[in-house]
């Protein structure tokens, strides 16, 4: 899709499934049942929709998804659907791993980074993006690396650790433009340092909104993960950034939505409602 000066798509990297009370948080089941009902495991299905940026100079990659690298256990409890691929999906556009220039993740958790490296022939895992340098907060590393016992299950190493050892990633600290019309801000709340991306081009904003949305059923306020470390503020930066959009006439893209992955905000009886679109 055509925005502005830069081409945006999402990039399916599959499907997984995680469970549906720990999606909505304190919403009751009986109300977020209907938008997305859950299997007999209490789970829901969601997508891995990563952010492609196609710029004169630049193929800029948001987020990588879930990736390869787990065994049949982590498949069978996560639901893991793979009909697509990040990889196949750059593919189809017409780009190899070696065309991406920049990979900016919102943080690092398995779901959201499983992309980001990849085992070699020689079983060795490496960076799937060669010619890639990696946008990481700093606070989000550092974190990962000593996560308490209630995060420890969404940080795996091997998703992070040969981009440090290959001298790949980039580390900095609070909000930055990544490139002109590019920038991330750090909202908290879902990790201490996760952060959304905001792209810019003339009266026009897109925003990716990672964890702070998940999916397009997160649209009211109170809808927040059971997995939000700081949910207040989620609450609370989420209001202020979807007031903005609506006043503003954002695109925003959902990572976890497993339909839909991008709309437009209208507000109809006092409600945040969504135009969807298909943003290929």
């Amino acid at each position: 899709m055509r925005f502005g000066e830069f081409e945006l798509y999402t990039v399916s990297d599959g499907k997984f499934k995680l469970d549906g009370g720990a999606m909505f948080g304190v919403v009751p089941k009986v109300l977020w049942n209907k938008l997305n009902p859950a299997d007999e495991q209490n789970r829901i299905t969601l997508g891995l929709n990563c952010l492609l940026i196609k710029t004169n100079d630049d193929l800029i990659l948001v987020d990588t998804g879930i990736g390869s690298n787990y065994d049949e256990k982590f498949a069978n409890i996560f639901g893991i659907k793979k009909n697509t691929n990040l990889l196949q999906g750059l593919r189809e556009l017409g780009y190899e791993t070696e065309d991406v220039t920049k990979v900016i993740q919102t943080h690092l958790h398995f779901d959201h980074c499983g992309g980001c490296c990849i085992k070699s022939e020689a079983g060795q895992n490496r960076p799937t993006f060669p010619n890639a340098t990696y946008f990481v907060q700093k606070g989000e590393l550092e974190y990962a690396k000593n996560p308490d016992p209630r995060s420890k299950g969404s940080y795996l190493a091997h998703n992070w650790q040969p981009l440090e050892e290959h001298g790949q990633i980039e580390l900095f600290s609070g909000d930055r433009e990544i490139m002109p019309g590019i920038e991330v801000q750090v909202t908290g709340g879902h990790t201490r340092d996760h952060q959304i991306i905001k792209i810019h081009t003339g009266d026009k904003t897109a925003c990716f909104l990672a964890d702070l949305v998940p999916t397009d059923a997160h649209l009211k306020t109170p809808y927040v993960m059971g997995y939000d470390l700081y949910p207040k503020t989620t609450m609370e930066v989420k209001e202020k950034v979807l007031q903005q959009a609506l006043k503003e006439e954002w695109l925003l893209i959902f990572e976890h939505a497993p339909s839909v992955t991008a709309g437009y905000l209208y507000e109809s009886e006092s409600k945040l409602n969504l135009e969807k679109i298909d943003l290929k």
